[in-house]
């Protein structure tokens, strides 16, 4: 949740592979929301930014996904850098971690 790391990273010459799945919601707190006062979420959408445009301007590589048929071009571009890499996977909102079915 902060970039502190990247810039660490960076700093220190290391190349990490991030990978940001981007379903614009706080989904823990929703379904902790859902759990306790069913539909009736509150103050969890997030207006998230470009994390691939994020990533770049530190000077590494950053790739925007939005359909997983892009995934794995992107992921084997991310891989071949020898820099720093994020693919920003960007996901319908409706989709909650797996324990979602458990709130």
């Amino acid at each position: 949740m902060n970039g502190q790391e990247l810039a660490t990273a960076f700093a220190h010459g290391g190349a990490p592979l991030v990978i940001v799945v981007d379903n614009g919601i706080y989904g823990t707190i929703v379904q902790h929301q859902e759990r306790e006062y069913p539909g009736r979420p509150s103050g969890t959408r997030m207006a998230n930014p470009n994390f691939a445009d994020w990533m770049r301007s530190f000077g590494g590589h950053g790739e925007h996904v939005e359909r997983t048929e892009d995934f794995a071009a992107a992921l084997d571009r991310a891989l071949a850098t020898e820099t720093p890499a994020l693919i920003h996977v960007v996901i319908d909102s409706a989709v909650m971690p797996p324990a979602s079915s458990e709130v």
